[in-house]
């Protein structure tokens, strides 16, 4: 793990408006994550985790509070900055995996790679790497429904490491699978970790597995609050 501070919430507030009322679902969260560190976010259903996430990645903007990279305020920059930098420095997995039914698993992971305007063997070259760094190197012209839930939450991670992110953000990532495969998945991550330098920002209802984290976070009442591996399954 590094000291270097890369993406961190600040005071994130975010409500949504529904019908008539006004729904505040973040209340002040901040979070942080430094470089080559996993970092799990856990929390009742419904408190807040995924759409904290997708503020952290600028998927979505928040009401109030900033999020920064490196220290650079994200939501300053303006929208091709924004698109630019889910497409280069964060990379996304989430629980329904996400994929396009009729893709093969390298036309899926080659995705973001495309989407920067690499050139299609460059692309293809890239995804089957990556295919092979998360164990799938003789799945690559499967289709997801040729797969089992394990081997397409794989694929998802392939696609999320292709553009060589610094951060991936994992909305329960292991949600829809089994106790063992989701085990692999965790291990997975741990390896990119130590491997990679990877940092992760992870999402997740599994007690378990969030006392493996470097560093945890619950989510209540729209606050984050760190807290020790042991409260975690508090």
């Amino acid at each position: 793990m590094s000291d270097e501070v890369l993406l961190v919430g600040e005071d994130v507030e975010k409500e949504y408006r529904v019908g008539p009322e006004i729904v505040r679902v973040l209340r002040g969260a901040t979070v942080s994550v430094s470089a080559g560190e996993v970092v799990a976010l856990v929390g009742a259903s419904g408190v807040g985790k995924s759409t904290l996430l997708h503020v952290m990645g600028t998927l979505d903007r928040p009401t109030a509070g900033r999020v920064t990279w490196r220290g650079d305020d994200l939501f300053a920059r303006g929208e091709a900055e924004l698109v630019k930098f889910r497409r280069e420095e964060v990379g996304f997995v989430f629980q329904f995996y996400n994929l396009l039914g009729e893709m093969t698993a390298l036309e899926n992971a080659m995705l973001p790679a495309l989407l920067c305007r690499r050139a299609a063997r460059e692309a293809r070259a890239l995804a089957a790497e990556a295919l092979a760094e998360v164990g799938l190197a003789d799945r690559l012209h499967h289709r997801p429904g040729e797969l089992s839930g394990g081997e397409q939450q794989r694929v998802a991670v392939a696609r999320a490491l292709i553009n060589r992110p610094h951060v991936i953000l994992a909305d329960e990532p292991t949600g829809n699978l089994d106790p063992k495969t989701s085990e692999v998945v965790f291990e997975l991550f741990m390896r990119l970790t130590a491997e990679r330098g990877l940092a992760f920002l992870i999402a997740t209802h599994n007690p378990e597995l969030a006392r493996r984290a470097d560093r945890i976070y619950r989510l209540v009442e729209g606050r984050a609050r760190e807290i020790t591996a042991a409260e975690s399954s508090g």
